[in-house]
């Protein structure tokens, strides 16, 4: 919006799936190259520069807040992430994978059984 770019709402959109799918510079290069097709040199140079920062930051942030020190394999995070996406919304990322993260938890838990069968502790009858 502040550079101008017609849609920018669905450019948003666009992104924001892009992103989710770990794909999110790619889009922004079409946007990229319209605003040099349609703009002054320095306004597109600055909105080049503004997209490879959000780029780096994507990379950056998105690991940070979904997977911080959390002992569940990033497949699952990621997953949960989209399911809550879809199901959702934009809270739904961060939701979904945490649910999901809690529940693979919790199923491994029901996998490796109670702890007194662990140490061979069974009551007596």
């Amino acid at each position: 919006m502040v550079a101008g770019l017609p849609g920018a709402g669905l450019w948003t959109l666009i992104f924001l799936f892009a992103a989710v799918l770990q794909a999110g510079a790619l889009v922004l290069v079409p946007a990229v190259i319209y605003m040099f097709a349609i703009a002054g040199t320095t306004k597109a140079v600055l909105f080049l520069l503004w997209c490879i920062v959000v780029a780096l930051i994507d990379n950056v942030l998105k690991p940070l807040l979904l997977g911080r020190a959390v002992a569940v394999p990033i497949v699952v995070v990621f997953l949960g992430a989209i399911g809550g996406f879809i199901a959702l919304g934009i809270i739904g990322l961060f939701v979904g994978a945490i649910v999901l993260s809690v529940g693979y938890k919790l199923f491994l838990a029901w996998l490796e059984g109670p702890v007194a069968a662990k140490q061979n502790i069974l009551p007596t009858v």
